[in-house]
């Protein structure tokens, strides 16, 4: 709500982004018969589309955003479909990329050693081949990853 939108930039909170969850949670409720009881279905279609119009309407706003995407509930590997909800929602692909970086380092509290590449701080690196300013679902296709200075992935 705006209400609560105000809130949260008054004292500083971030919003984490879990439009993911909504996405998926949609569309098995939509499109798989029993993957919830039934009783859930009319919930789960009322509000996962609210997820990405409110994170829409919270960024716009001005409120902290950092990445994330609730994958409790859906398989692990397509986290980086939450990048392309959050451009869609009005998101600029730059925004959505610190969001991951920066601005999560920010609100973990670990920004001394991550979150920037800077001298002094944890390689942790990836590589894409193409423009994510400019197509941020490439970031879906990661060619190349490094941890702590380490290459885990040359591609």
């Amino acid at each position: 709500t705006d209400e609560i939108i105000e809130l949260m930039k008054q004292r500083g909170t971030y919003l984490v982004s879990t439009i993911s969850a909504g996405k998926f949670t949609y569309d098995k409720a939509l499109n798989e018969k029993g993957y919830f009881p039934a009783i859930i279905v009319p919930k789960v279609l009322e509000m996962s589309p609210k997820i990405q119009e409110s994170f829409g309407r919270a960024y716009k706003a001005g409120v902290k955003i950092a990445f994330g995407t609730d994958t409790g509930v859906s398989p692990h590997g397509d986290n980086a479909k939450e990048f392309v909800y959050m451009v869609e929602a009005g998101m600029p692909e730059y925004e959505a990329i610190k969001s991951a970086t920066v601005s999560a380092s920010q609100l973990l509290r670990i920004s001394d050693k991550y979150g920037t590449i800077e001298k002094g701080k944890v390689a942790d690196i990836i590589a894409v081949e193409g423009n994510p300013l400019e197509d941020i679902s490439i970031l879906q296709n990661i060619h190349f990853v490094m941890k702590n200075g380490q290459v885990f992935k040359n591609k």
